[in-house]
């Protein structure tokens, strides 16, 4: 009687363990809802920092004389008055020659 007893719990137990390790809810599951919430959790810290950083900017352009200057100064291009501007454009083949050296001129053999 003892024996059908422990039997029985044994595959019950058996049971058990194969439902924990691959049965819906099981280790694995949890595992990758782990996983899951960790890469939603970095996404959102990112977001945030990113939300933070929105944020200032807004505030700065709304009290600040100097943020919207300076905007318009990098985005538009825009300049004082009284001041001159400047715009330095380097012709394109001058870029390329000036990447990669000019080849050596061929020497010829009878002067």
């Amino acid at each position: 009687m003892l024996r059908w007893i422990a039997l029985i719990l044994l595959l019950v137990l058996i049971g058990l363990q194969v439902k924990l390790w691959t049965g819906n809810g099981g280790v694995h599951e949890v595992e990758t809802l782990r996983a899951a919430v960790k890469k939603q959790t970095d996404d959102n810290q990112r977001l945030l920092q990113r939300n933070q950083a929105l944020g200032a900017d807004v505030d700065d352009l709304k009290h600040g004389e100097q943020a919207v200057e300076a905007r318009a100064r990098g985005e538009l291009g825009l300049i004082k008055p009284g001041e001159t501007f400047y715009q330095v454009v380097e012709q394109p083949g001058a870029a390329a020659s000036a990447a990669t050296p000019a080849p050596a001129a061929a020497s010829s053999g009878g002067h």
